[in-house]
């Protein structure tokens, strides 16, 4: 029974990455009602839903999909076997090309797409094939790849103008390495101008476009929280919107060119908001309580006053909402599935701050699972420039069934609290929020209800990294660790991650290991094998290359000359996923990873729970 409550919570099916159609009469989604990730076109007035595809897609969901400019095709990323080497594909979505699919591009590396423009016959491309991410054209009539940009600094993010004679993007040239700037550029990338935004150091960042091409919709963090504004080709000037009391992004501008969409985080939640140019003022959106999102980036308008909005919680699944601008009305577009699941069996998550070592306001997610006394989960999040949310996480919910509490720490270098917060991690990758994670994971086991015998650690990506760093630095706290396709070997991951992410991330946080030998080697997991005092299970995709399958490999190896064995009743496990990557959002494959993660835990810390799920 316990066994098959793993595969029901899994096979739930999911929708990702909704976009609204250039009429925003109709949204493409992906969704696994099948059991396989597949295309579909919902009709927003009858609420009609129709499959497209039928395999042509990727299993994993990871990549964004997108409309074309006459609303006939819908733009999609595949890659082989979740290894994000992406090149770019269009399938029939009406009329006699339905369920067509053609190969568009066919680059070395990974190629994302970043705009389609209105002249419907111009894709803008990020992609690595030289080397570093810069911007291309694909002509769609000729089939011709051009490049726009060749900076050494990722560029990756941009659009062009309306009337397709001009592109916005960001990148940084400056000699502050924490640097980003916004450009204009003629559209084939010609004449470069740098608008200056905010102070060098700062970052300012591309948006959208208004709908006449005379303003963009830009973001500045040079005062701390991340703000809006609205910056006027013609006079070089900005206006800034909001009163720095929160982190604000900007999303998209209303088809009016009179108001724009924008997010504010505050509290590991998201609201959506609405800003009115001419007055300043800003109105958030009568939404449920949770995060909510404009969904399908800087196209998030349906028809009419009506935007597209991806709701959810802590304990509730993801919902697709028509919200009317004027009405203040919302309608449930697709609601989240639940299949013989009771969605008042789900729990949610308790907000918390905590005050760290070295004085700095920390906050963190406490989901109690019930159990007395209860066996803790510490769950840091990958990035590091991410965040934990008041969201929906199937794994979370699995463990809650399992009788473990999880614990999830917003450490510092988290986003939604401010420039100075994220820097704070900058050349101190491995140290302060390590440092966070034990803190959280010590004031929570101090609780009575905690059982501090059974606490185990266990993050991906980033929070894989975390996950081998606390089982050798603080190897005190925790009975058991999962690594899951992190990080152990700073060296290594700088010489064989994608270009982007060596400058944009490695170079960022820790500089080059010709400038800085002694910091990579100080804080790889690695170097402090011989600290590892509890069962640990490593996990990682073969295919994976933002942080490729060596990484595992270097850290398995280096137990083994240490003279520590491996088994199932021995000092770690270690397991590969074929066929995957980087995660995946794919049923069989979240099966396959919740059962390694169940049979491990199971056998390690046994008395974990004394009612499994049903």
């Amino acid at each position: 029974m316990a066994d098959d409550f793993l595969e029901r919570l899994a096979s739930l099916p999911s929708f990702q990455h909704a976009v609204a159609s250039p009429d925003g009469d109709r949204v493409a989604l992906y969704y696994d009602t099948t059991g396989r990730n597949e295309l579909h076109v919902l009709d927003v007035e009858t609420g009609e839903r129709r499959q497209i595809s039928d395999g042509e897609v990727p299993r994993n969901a990871r990549w964004h999909v997108d409309w074309s400019d006459d609303g006939d095709w819908v733009y999609f990323h595949d890659d082989e076997g979740g290894n994000e080497q992406n090149d770019i594909y269009r399938i029939g979505v009406r009329g006699d090309h339905e369920g067509e699919v053609e190969q568009l591009t066919d680059l070395e590396g990974q190629t994302a797409l970043v705009d389609v423009a209105d002249d419907g016959e111009t894709l803008l491309l990020g992609s690595n094939r030289d080397g570093q991410m810069n911007l291309f054209t694909y002509d769609l009539p000729s089939g011709e790849v051009s490049k726009l940009t060749d900076y050494d600094r990722a560029t990756a993010s941009g659009g062009f103008s309306p009337g397709v004679d001009r592109l916005a993007y960001t990148t940084n040239e400056s000699d502050d390495y924490n640097n980003q700037d916004v450009y204009v550029a003629a559209a084939d990338g010609s004449d470069p101008r740098n608008l200056h935004i905010g102070e060098d150091g700062a970052e300012a960042g591309f948006a959208d476009w208004g709908p006449d091409g005379d303003r963009l919709l830009v973001s500045d963090n040079t005062e701390n929280f991340g703000r809006c504004g609205v910056y006027d080709l013609a006079s070089d000037e900005v206006t800034w919107f909001g009163d720095l009391t929160a982190e604000e992004s900007p999303v998209a501008f209303l088809p009016d060119g009179e108001r724009f969409l924008a997010l504010r985080t505050r509290n590991a939640a998201i609201v959506p908001l609405v800003y009115d140019i001419e007055s300043g003022e800003g109105r958030e959106l009568d939404v449920p309580d949770g995060v909510a999102a404009f969904s399908g980036a800087r196209a998030p308008i349906l028809d009419g006053e009506r935007v597209l909005l991806n709701h959810t919680t802590s304990d509730s699944r993801s919902d697709l909402l028509a919200h009317d601008l004027g009405t203040g009305g919302t309608e449930t577009l697709l609601a989240a599935d639940y299949g013989e699941f009771d969605p008042d069996r789900f729990v949610g998550a308790e907000y918390f701050t905590f005050e760290s070592h070295d004085g700095l306001d920390i906050g963190a997610l406490l989901y109690d699972s019930g159990e007395r006394p209860s066996p803790l989960v510490v769950n840091p999040h990958g990035g590091p420039r991410a965040a934990d949310y008041k969201t929906f996480d199937m794994y979370t919910q699995f463990l809650l069934s399992r009788g473990y509490s999880v614990l999830k720490v917003n450490y510092r270098g988290s986003t939604g609290r401010g420039r100075e917060f994220v820097e704070r991690l900058y050349g101190d990758w491995g140290g302060g929020e390590q440092e966070d994670i034990a803190e959280a994971a010590r004031q929570v086991t101090a609780e009575d209800w905690i059982d501090e015998d059974r606490v185990v650690v266990f993050g991906g990506s980033y929070g894989g990294y975390s996950a081998y760093w606390q089982m050798v630095q603080y190897p005190e706290l925790y009975a058991a660790g999962i690594a899951w396709i992190g990080v152990t070997d700073l060296e290594d991951m700088f010489e064989n991650t994608m270009p982007h992410f060596r400058t944009e991330l490695m170079e960022k946080y820790l500089g080059t290991p010709e400038e800085n030998p002694e910091l990579y080697r100080e804080r790889s997991p690695v170097t402090h094998v011989e600290n590892l005092s509890a069962p640990l299970l490593m996990v990682h995709g073969v295919n994976d290359r933002r942080v490729p399958v060596s990484q595992a490999r270097i850290f398995r190896d280096a137990l083994e000359e240490a003279g520590y064995e491996e088994g199932e009743d021995a000092d770690y496990e270690y397991v590969e996923l074929g066929e995957e990557g980087h995660a995946s959002s794919d049923i069989d494959q979240k099966i396959r990873m919740l059962r390694t993660l169940d049979d491990f835990l199971q056998r390690r810390l046994p008395q974990a729970t004394t009612t499994p799920a049903e």
